[in-house]
Order: structure tokens, then sequence, then C-alpha cells
């Protein structure tokens, strides 16, 4: 069978005549997900409420509905009874919205005539003690999906045409490496960089762990193996100033900044991967005795240790004889602060102080710490560091060390050992290495552009850290690397890689299908006040002329279906399908109590 041809988004989404309310053929299904559900809600009481319900041909309360042998039953039953709804009655659509969605396309029915009601978060887990409230509430939870699900059209997903590129921002060791494997699936791969070098923070590192190889080498290699693939363009000194169109065929502007003056590129591409990577922590002035001489960051430090080579270790001049390092300085705030843990800094520092003792095992180390969180195999070098004589000091974090000048005019660090019997310890010191973090990277212009969504901890934020751990919530748009989240070398390079699966997926094809859940404008009761377009967050909305007057249209293939444009809609012009008007006030009709107990007056 031949693929169907790949068209471009209309200007409003497909769909088919809906049956008629009281001829539909609706299933029901309520999980008692494992005793998750069931142990709090009668969910046979549920499904024979539930039988009795207009329309509801199927109602039935499998052990685990997302188990393979009830999706398999589920697309029999739907097949055998001509069933035009499904209700799901489980737990969060994140997690298995998709899959019942699947249900429906394989048992050949409108997958957008399913509905899953989440009663696990919204009825069992927050009515533990109340089994017979939480019934009466699935009930209605219930038959509200099925009110709506009897008012669904059959809607038809959009389907774009996509162009066989990706634009990678950022040019670290995650953009490098998902440049090389773009090239390598055949798709072109255009590659910008904001600084005049490729190479981020790990083209200025030296040895790293675990294997000792050089950062600097590492990537170097990577650059001479991008460099070799046709399919792959760099730009340095560059950066992305416009973005338009929609998913699969976004036009972008590039501006190269030349000695001559700047430079502006207009391209096609079908994705974006963003790889900005991270910028680390700075101490404020007097933090632990920031500014001081003799006081310097983790990155600061490693470069010292780096360019120090085979000789003896020096600091402006001056043999460094002793160090302390301070722990978790700008992670694991108080509220208001990183409140994050930067994950590879403990490792990190172990590390360091383990290549100072192979140049000089007669250096004093000191580290000072809240805890130590060198997970899995860096355990080991944690280990090493401690036998090559690495002294470890926990602090309590009420009390953290504090950095001062002695009178003999070296760096003295007082610090309360929790390990000692709280014993007060001042280390007199020629070094203190404060441990800092990795920090979100300042970008507000391309977080404009793309629309980016920020987590709480200020880093890009994915869909879902498990099922869809590097797609945003704009379609085409990926995230890879330390722009998402702190992590190591290793981590980076993997989330790159699969930024790349996830873009080769969209664009080998050669299109796209798109929910069709957006918004729609109705031209007869539009008045073209203009509220919409400033509301629409994607600036999915713009102004046309029809029949001699100005009203709002809405792309299809960027409109999100927030329904940010709705409530400000004076005349009631917009509508969002999948959830129309008629279908949400039918679905809280059926949640309403129609009499509600007459309590007796308190004496």
């Amino acid at each position: 069978m031949s693929e169907p041809e790949a068209t471009q988004a209309t200007p409003e989404p497909a769909k088919h005549d809906k049956t008629a309310p009281e001829d539909r053929r609706i299933g029901v299904y309520i999980c008692h997900c494992g005793g998750n559900i069931s142990d709090y809600v009668d969910v046979e009481a549920v499904r024979d409420a539930l039988a009795d319900e207009p329309n509801v041909v199927i109602s039935d309360d499998p052990i685990f509905a997302c188990s393979d042998g009830t999706q398999q039953d589920m697309i029999q039953a739907i097949k055998a009874n001509g069933l035009d709804g499904l209700v799901v009655a489980s737990c969060s659509p994140k997690l298995h919205q998709t899959t019942f969605r699947n249900v429906s396309k394989r048992a050949d029915m409108n997958p957008y005539a399913y509905t899953q009601v989440n009663v696990r978060e919204q009825a069992s887990w927050v009515h533990q003690h109340d089994k017979a409230g939480a019934t009466e509430k699935v009930i209605g939870l219930v038959r509200s999906g099925v009110a709506k699900s009897r008012l669904s059209d059959e809607l038809v997903p959009l389907r774009v045409n996509t162009v066989p590129r990706t634009l990678v921002i950022g040019g670290g060791i995650a953009g490098l490496r998902a440049a090389k494997g773009l090239a390598d699936l055949g798709i072109d791969a255009i590659l910008i960089e904001r600084q005049p070098e490729l190479g981020g923070w790990v083209g200025k590192l030296g040895a790293m762990f675990p294997h000792e190889d050089s950062g600097k080498e590492q990537v170097a290699t990577l650059i001479d193996e991008v460099k070799d693939r046709r399919d792959v363009t760099v730009y340095t000194a560059a950066e992305l100033t416009s973005k338009a169109g929609s998913f699969g065929n976004y036009e972008v502007e590039i501006t190269l900044h030349r000695e001559g003056g700047d430079k502006v590129l207009n391209l096609e591409v079908g994705s974006i991967i963003v790889a900005t990577g991270f910028d680390s922590y700075n101490p404020d002035d007097g933090e632990y005795g920031y500014g001081m001489d003799g006081v310097v960051t983790l990155p600061q430090f490693k470069e010292l240790v780096d360019a120090t080579g085979s000789g003896p270790l020096s600091y402006n001049g001056r043999p460094v004889r002793s160090v302390a390092y301070i722990y978790c300085v700008g992670s694991r705030q108080e509220a208001g602060g990183n409140e994050y843990c930067s994950k590879y800094c403990c490792t990190a520092a172990i590390h360091a102080s383990s290549l100072v003792s192979s140049l000089d095992p007669g250096i004093r180390q000191y580290h000072l710490y809240r805890d130590i969180r060198a997970y899995g195999r860096n355990e080991l070098t944690y280990n090493e560091s401690r036998e090559a004589g690495s002294v470890y000091v926990k602090f309590d974090p009420d009390t953290p060390p504090e950095v001062a000048k002695l009178d003999s005019g070296v760096l003295g660090v007082t610090v309360t050992d929790l390990l000692t019997g709280h014993a007060e310890l001042t280390l007199p010191v020629d070094l203190v290495v404060l441990v800092t973090g990795m920090v979100p990277r300042e970008n507000k212009t391309l977080i404009d552009l793309l629309k980016l969504p920020l987590g709480s901890d200020g880093f890009f934020n994915e869909i879902h850290p498990k099922l869809r751990p590097v797609e945003t919530v704009v379609d085409g748009v990926m995230i890879a690397g330390c722009c998402q989240a702190p992590r190591t070398m290793g981590e980076s390079v993997s989330a790159g890689l699969a930024a790349v699966a996830q873009s080769a997926a969209l664009l080998k094809k050669g299109f796209a299908e798109l929910e069709p859940l957006v918004a729609v404008v109705d031209p007869d009761k539009c008045t073209g006040s203009g509220e919409c377009l400033t509301a629409c967050p994607y600036d999915s909305i713009t102004s046309i002329e029809w029949d001699g007057r100005q009203i709002a249209s809405v792309d299809p293939a960027t409109c999100k279906g927030c329904g940010g444009c709705i409530p400000v809609c004076g005349a009631d012009a917009i509508d969002l399908l999948g959830y129309t008007d008629e279908q949400m006030k039918a679905a809280i009709e059926e949640l309403v109590v129609t009499e509600m107990p007459v309590k007796e007056p308190v004496a």
C-alpha cells in the first residue's frame, strides 16, 4: 500500500460529519490499576452504573487496561460491536493517552473519539479514606467522559511536508555529535555557534574522568569528523535572529557577525535541535571568600591544573602546598536560589584533586562537603582520592565554612566537622576552590523566538522526562545536553543522539502529522477585535480580510491548542476542536449534583 501524498496544512483542520449523539456506540473500561484504583474505589459499582448510561454498549473493568492482553480485547470489542467511541477510566493522560489512541487506530476507530478519564490521581489517590465518596466521584467523572465522547468529531491529523534539514543551535559536545549523527542519516545539518570557536566547555578541558582522556583532544577529533561530512554546514559567531513558518517548514534567519559587518542568511529547516549548554555558577563577592586572592571556582582551578602539565602546582607565582575544596557552592541553596543538585560537581572536584595528587602527593587537600554524590563508577574515583591522602570533612549546611585571612597572611577556612564530634577546625591553606555547579545559560532572545518552555530551575523543559525526554511542546523543536539539566559529557552526547533519532523519525518520511486539536474561528461571528491576536503565545493567529471585513484566522500548523484565545473573544467566535464548548458543557452537566442533601441546623 503506497503512502498517501503529503500536502500542506489546510487553513482549517479536516473533520468528518459526526454521528448523531443518540446513535453513538461507546465502550467504557474502568481499570483496577492493580489495586491503585480498586483498593479505594468500588470499580464493579462504577461498571454497573455506566452499563445503563445512554449510548454505552460495553462497560468492563479490566485489572490492567494498559496491558497488551486488554488492549487486544478492546480492539476485538470495538470491531465486533461497531463502537465509535471509547472511554478509559484509569491514570493520567500523560502516561497512557497515546496508548489508547493507538488502540483506537488499530481497531479502525477514530482516535479522537477516545477520552481518558483520570480517576487514579483525581479520585482514588486523593480519597483513600472515603471509598463511597470516591466511588460516587468516579461515576460522575466517567459519565462526564462519556458525554464528551458522545459529541466528539471524527478529526483528521494535519499533514505537512517536511524539509530534510535540521538547524542545530550550539557547537558544544552535544551539538557537534548531533550534527554528525544527522549527516550520517542523510539529513542536512546547519550548525551555528554563538562563539568564534566550536567546542563549548569540553573544548577547554584537559584530562577528564573516568578515562583521563583530554577534553580538548576529544572535541578536536569530533570537529574534524564534522568537517568531513558534506551534509554539515558550520557557522561560528552566528545566532538565530528570526523564525517563522511551522513545523517541517521553519523559515529561519541566521545572523553572522563578521568584521566587515553582519550578514544575514535565510534558510528553510524541518526541525531544530537546541544544544546551547550551560554557564558555571558565578559566586557573589564575599560568598565563601570569593574575590579574595587565592579563592577560585572549580572551572578556574581545573584550568590551572591543566596548564600546570608535569610541573609543580602554583598560583600567581606562589607554590601551592595545601588546598581546601568547598562543595555545593551555588547548588542546593535555600528557596529562591538554585535548589537543585548539579550532579557532576562532586566527581569533577574529586577528579581534580586526584590530578593534583598525581602532580605532587605531598600537597594537603581538604574536601569540605554536605554530602558526597559520586554515584555509580565515580565511587571508585572517590575511594582513590581518599587513599591518596585527601581528607574529607562533613559540615552542617546550617553552619557552612567561613573563609578569612589569617594573621600569617594565608587563607584560613573554619569549619565544624560533624564526623569528629562537632569539632571546630581552622585549616590554613594556600588555595580555596569553590566547587560551583551548572546554571541555565541566559538567552532570552532565543527563548522568545522558539517559545521554549522553562522548568522551575530555569533549564529548558521536555514534555516528559522518561517517555519524551528531548521533545518540547513546540513541534519539531528538540533540546539536548546541559541546556536541559546538569549533565556529564556522556549524558549530553546521549541526549544529542536522542534528538537526532527524533528528528530523523519526523523528517525522513517527507511529511509529518500534527494534532488536529486546534482552535478554529467562526467567520460569521468574528468581529475582528484583535484581542485573540495578542493572547496567543505562539503567534498562530493573524488578521485576514473576509467578505469585505477583517477577521481572525488560526494557522493550524502552529496552533498548540492551549485555548488561551477562547476566553478573550467577546463574540464567542473561537472554539477548540476536541474540546468544543458543546462537549465541555455536556461534560460539566454530568458532574452537577442536582439534589444536595439538606443538613439539619446545628443547635
